[in-house]
């Protein structure tokens, strides 16, 4: 699979932003990739104080196994080239609940119902969460020119 050269650069910028110490930086960066692959209801939790499984997990819903799966390799890809190895990968087939274990962090990307089942947000809502940027997500709102909002009813 070729990589995205725009997700790598973007990915590239966050692994080697100061102001996120590894392996944040692998947890804001795969949180990234979720976020402009149009996951939903991101969360990072940090839980270096209370597991000794990762420091930091992070969860996200997909809207079908298609996107799931383009999620977990587009992060898998770009963390190994910043010297992540991958632990296991479970799930990945039937793409309900896609786990992805780097030893520092865990990605959980669940499929349609399956997160309300498994409600792993109410097992780690006692860990603080880590606020993602409003720019990490596709589509941020922007604000319209005139120019722009004088064709509003014409299209």
């Amino acid at each position: 699979m070729a990589m995205n050269e725009y997700v790598q650069n973007e990915v590239n910028k966050i692994i080697s932003n100061n102001s996120f110490e590894f392996p944040l930086n692998h947890a804001m960066a795969s949180a990234w990739v979720m976020a402009n692959y149009k996951g939903d209801n991101l969360k990072i939790f940090d839980l270096k104080k209370s597991s000794a499984l990762c420091d930091y997990s992070i969860i996200a819903t997909a809207q079908n196994t298609t996107q799931a799966r383009a999620m977990v390799d587009e992060i898998s890809m770009n963390l190994k080239n910043h010297g992540a190895s991958i632990v296991s990968y479970e799930g990945y087939e039937s793409a309900d609940w896609i786990l992805l274990d780097t030893g520092d962090i865990i990605v959980h990307i669940f499929n349609g119902p399956a997160r309300d089942v498994y409600d792993l947000d109410l097992i780690l809502a006692k860990n603080p969460q880590v606020k993602i940027p409003e720019e990490y997500y596709f589509g941020k709102p922007t604000t319209v020119s005139s120019e722009k909002a004088d064709l509003k009813g014409y299209f």
